[in-house]
C-alpha cells in the first residue's frame, strides 16, 4: 500500500510530502494523524532543525477528503467531533513546534489546503499555485482555517475570499499575505528547502526560541509584547554562551570530517 505521506531526512530538514496525487493530495484522518505526529515528532528530535511540507503531484492540497463527509452526519456526533479535532490538533501544532515550518505549495492548494499553507511559518508559492476558500461554493465553511486567515489578512480581504469562494493567483496572494514569496513554476520545493538548510544553519536554541517569541508576542497587545521580548532577552543571556560553544565546536568538527 504507498504511504499517504513521504518522510525523508535530508541533513537537518525533515520533508514531509502529501502523498495522495489521485485525489490531489486530499486530507483524510489517516493523513492527518500522520502529518501531526510527524511534526511533533521533529519537534522532539535534536537533529531536526526545520521542516518543508510539499504535496505530490500536481497539486499541493485540495483540502478535506470530501469521501468522509458520508459519515459526518447530526446523528455521530462523536465522529463529527473526532474529525474536526483532527484539523484543530493540526493547526495548533504547526505554531506550537520550535522548528519552522516551511511550506511548498503548486497547483491547487484550496479549502484546507490553503489553510495548511497559511499556518507554515513560510510559504513558498510556485507561479501556477491558486490558492482561497471554496467551501461555501459546497454548503460548507471554512471553519477551523478560518483563525489563520484572520490573523494574517485584513478583514476585508479575508471575508471576501470565504464568502465568495473565489481563488487567486500566485502574485495575488503574494500580495494578500497568503505566501511569502512567488518563484517560477516547478522551483518551489527548490526553494523552500534551501530556506529551510539557511534556518538550519542558524544556532538551533535561538531560531527555536525566536519562533516561540514570535508566535507569542503575534497576538499580544504592544506593552504585554514587550514585557515578552525582555523576558527572552534576559533567557538569552543565560543560553547564549553555551550554545555558541556548542555551535563551533559542530561546525569545527563538520570541516575536519
Amino acid at each position: 500500500m504507498e504511504e499517504n505521506l513521504i518522510v525523508e531526512r535530508l541533513g537537518h530538514v525533515l520533508v514531509l510530502t502529501l502523498n495522495r496525487p489521485k485525489k490531489l493530495n486530499a486530507m483524510d484522518s489517516a493523513l492527518y494523524i500522520r502529518l501531526t505526529d510527524e511534526l511533533r515528532g521533529a519537534d522532539k528530535d535534536d537533529d531536526i532543525r526545520a521542516v518543508v511540507i510539499r504535496g505530490a503531484g500536481t497539486s499541493f492540497c485540495s483540502g478535506a477528503d470530501t469521501g468522509e463527509f458520508a459519515e459526518l452526519t447530526p446523528d455521530n456526533t462523536e465522529r463529527v467531533e473526532a474529525r474536526a479535532g483532527l484539523t484543530y490538533e493540526l493547526h495548533k501544532t504547526i505554531p506550537e513546534i520550535s522548528k519552522p515550518v516551511i511550506g511548498a505549495v503548486h497547483g491547487y492548494t484550496v479549502g484546507g489546503g490553503c489553510g495548511l499553507a497559511l499556518a507554515c511559518d513560510i510559504t513558498i508559492a510556485s507561479a501556477d499555485v491558486r490558492m482561497g476558500y471554496p467551501e461555501i461554493k459546497h454548503g460548507l465553511v471554512a471553519a477551523v482555517v478560518m483563525a489563520n486567515l484572520t490573523k494574517q489578512l485584513g478583514r476585508k480581504a479575508g471575508f471576501e475570499l470565504v464568502a465568495t469562494g473565489r481563488l487567486v493567483g500566485a502574485e495575488e496572494a503574494a500580495e494578500l499575505g497568503m505566501v511569502t514569496r512567488v518563484v517560477p513554476e516547478g522551483e518551489e520545493y527548490t526553494e523552500a528547502l534551501k530556506v529551510a538548510q539557511a534556518l538550519a544553519a542558524q544556532i538551533p536554541t535561538s531560531l527555536q526560541a525566536t519562533k516561540r517569541l514570535f508566535h507569542k508576542v503575534a497576538d499580544l497587545p504592544l506593552a504585554e509584547g514587550l514585557v515578552r521580548g525582555r523576558e527572552a532577552n534576559e533567557e538569552m543571556r543565560e543560553y547564549r554562551a553555551d550554545a555558541l560553544k556548542d555551535f563551533g565546536a559542530a561546525v569545527k568538527a563538520a570541516k575536519a570530517g
